[in-house]
């Protein structure tokens, strides 16, 4: 796992400025409780327990960067990121997923994560291992003859010595990538069970992979013949060896550590579960998902498939446009288990170009790499991106501000044509001027209606 003391608070704002434009208040709040998570276990073991994660609540309209930010905290600190809405989850009694399916997912993932690294630093040996087998079934060891008279020795030497010499030319030829079109006959493991879902105090989908687990345990694994290349086959084999030197017990025991002391939830959409509930409708357990919320946030043990979780130090944050209700909507337990809010600024057309040009994942990047794949090059002139940013923000002021998304619409609009007719007219270079994204998008920029539907 990285360590994120390498990372002062300053440095991880950085690393968010090259995916999130602007918004310099939440990437501060952000990179100080990712550096907190450090510190905590830092502290000694007496007052450790007792450090609670300060829960962020960012408040803001649709595509903004309020996930992106929490998206790449994670990545930055490797650490098990799951993302959720809250209006997905229904209150106990309702049908559909209880809050505690998320801190099961957030372990899954946890496993995952560890699982992958272990494999990783095992892959060498694994391949090692896998090639040996490779070679086993290319050419099977000699059965052990036994002597019927003194002259066998000689014959069996030799066969011995011949045995040995076409093992080390099949060995080069396996190194050198000569018989990956090769076929081999490989035992593989069939699935026996199919997952079962039932409904249960722990969720609806967590008891099917147990009962799962539970007959596949006492049932011996089912093996299947398969025919495949030898491509095909080392992959198989050394998937299967790594599986062997990854001792599991202890892949589980540091994936919940992880999700316990690293782990970090992002609750999208919380506004929607605040608010008054209705007498009658479908927003009638508003609150009551809240209150099953709320010792999740504020720190329980869950049961999972692996053992029980403790919730106390996972990072909470939780984001919403509250055009409708307010946080001070939420039940006020939950209010005071995110203490940290932070507003989110709409963003300008100023923005928009920076968004246009500047971060690694950048959209005039990925349409220039998408183009080129076709032996075209594709170019923006700047008062182009400028024409372009200004449209974005003309539309998002006169319809429904979602943000940088409508850079997703008007760039698909503007180039719709050209990736349409690429491949057949055989084109060497695009380039994108004011002119052109005008004559394009005028038509629909100038009917409120049509950019209502298009953009």
């Amino acid at each position: 796992m990285l360590d994120i003391k390498e990372f002062t608070p300053r440095q991880i704002v950085q690393e968010l400025d090259k995916y999130v434009i602007g918004q310099g208040k939440a990437k501060k709040s952000v990179a100080i409780a990712l550096r907190n998570r450090w510190r905590r276990l830092q502290v000694g073991e007496d007052l450790r327990d007792e450090i609670y994660p300060n829960n962020i609540i960012l408040i803001g309209p649709t595509g903004v960067g309020k996930t992106e930010i929490a998206r790449r905290l994670a990545k930055l600190a490797n650490a098990p990121f799951i993302k959720v809405e809250a209006s997905k989850f229904t209150e106990v009694g309702y049908v559909g997923r209880d809050v505690e399916s998320i801190i099961r997912d957030l372990v899954d993932l946890a496993v995952s994560m560890v699982k992958s690294e272990r494999t990783n630093e095992v892959q060498e040996l694994a391949e090692r291992h896998a090639q040996e087998r490779l070679l086993e079934l290319l050419l099977p060891p000699r059965p052990k003859a036994k002597k019927l008279a003194e002259g066998d020795n000689s014959n069996s030497d030799e066969a011995e010595e011949r045995h040995k010499r076409t093992r080390e030319k099949l060995k080069k030829q396996l190194e050198s990538s000569e018989l990956e079109d090769r076929m081999v006959e490989l035992d593989v493991t069939a699935e026996q069970f199919p997952l079962m879902q039932i409904i249960s105090p722990m969720g609806v989908e967590e008891m099917g992979v147990n009962l799962q687990d539970i007959f596949g345990g006492m049932m011996p694994k089912k093996t299947k013949r398969r025919k495949m290349k030898i491509s095909e086959a080392r992959k198989h084999l050394t998937l299967e060896e790594a599986q062997k030197l990854i001792d599991m017990e202890q892949v589980v025991q540091d994936a919940i550590h992880r999700a316990q002391n690293s782990g970090i939830v992002f609750l999208d959409e919380i506004d929607k579960i605040a608010g008054e509930d209705h007498s009658a409708g479908p927003d009638v357990s508003r609150e009551g998902v809240q209150r099953d919320l709320l010792p999740v946030v504020e720190g329980t043990s869950v049961f999972t498939k692996y053992g029980m979780v403790k919730t106390d130090h996972v990072l909470f944050i939780a984001s919403g446009a509250f055009h409708v209700s307010k946080p001070s909507d939420l039940i006020p337990e939950l209010q005071g288990r995110f203490p940290i809010r932070v507003e989110l600024e709409k963003l300008t057309a100023a923005d928009f170009i920076r968004i246009l040009t500047e971060p690694e994942n950048a959209l005039i990047k990925q349409y220039i790499a998408l183009l080129r794949t076709e032996g075209v090059t594709l170019e923006f002139t700047n008062d182009a991106i400028e024409e372009i940013a200004d449209i974005a923000s003309q539309v998002n002021n006169r319809t429904e501000n979602i943000g940088a998304r409508r850079l997703h619409t008007v760039l698909n609009a503007l180039l719709e044509d050209f990736l349409f007719q690429v491949p057949d007219k055989k084109m060497k270079n695009v380039k994108i001027t004011r002119e052109i994204v005008r004559k394009t998008l005028r038509n629909i920029v100038e009917d409120e209606d049509l950019s209502r539907y298009i953009l």
